[in-house]
């Protein structure tokens, strides 16, 4: 069987209360991969692209993005992560915010979000979409390096 690395999840969300709902959400869909939480945009960023552990250098991963952070938007991550030269330009992108704009939403698929979410969440919607991510995560496969 071959060993690969789990998908991780990171979560980008202020939110407490909200990160314990979606958190809560996963693990009900029966998705057990690690979140990494963070707070603010600035962590999330250095954690997507500088640490070690991190996505660009350490293996793939899946990211939920609150557009509504405290240091920056979501949209400018969202946009990072989707741009030309990054390395995580393939990595699936859920988008969670409280607005429904329908401008905001274009904007997103544009930039190049996957699934788009609005809070509240709707458990059934959210159980959805987490079932995508589930697709997600079963297709992104790391790349196997062969031993002889």
């Amino acid at each position: 069987m071959n060993a690969h690395r789990s998908v991780g999840i990171v979560m980008i969300e202020d939110d407490e209360g909200h990160a314990r709902l979606i958190e809560k959400n996963i693990r009900r869909a029966g998705i057990m991969n690690e979140i990494r939480h963070f707070t603010d945009g600035g962590q999330a960023l250095h954690h997507l692209f500088e640490a070690e552990d991190g996505p660009a250098k350490g293996g793939p991963a899946l990211v939920l993005l609150d557009l509504n952070l405290p240091d920056m938007s979501g949209t400018d991550i969202l946009a990072q992560i989707k741009a030309e030269d990054s390395p995580l330009k393939r990595t699936p992108v859920v988008v969670l915010t409280t607005t429904d704009d329908k401008v905001e939403i274009e904007r997103c698929y544009d930039l190049g979000c996957n699934v788009y979410i609005t809070k509240p969440v709707n458990y059934e919607s959210f159980a959805q979409a987490i079932r995508q991510l589930g697709l997600f995560l079963s297709v992104i496969q790391v790349p196997e390096v062969e031993e002889h």
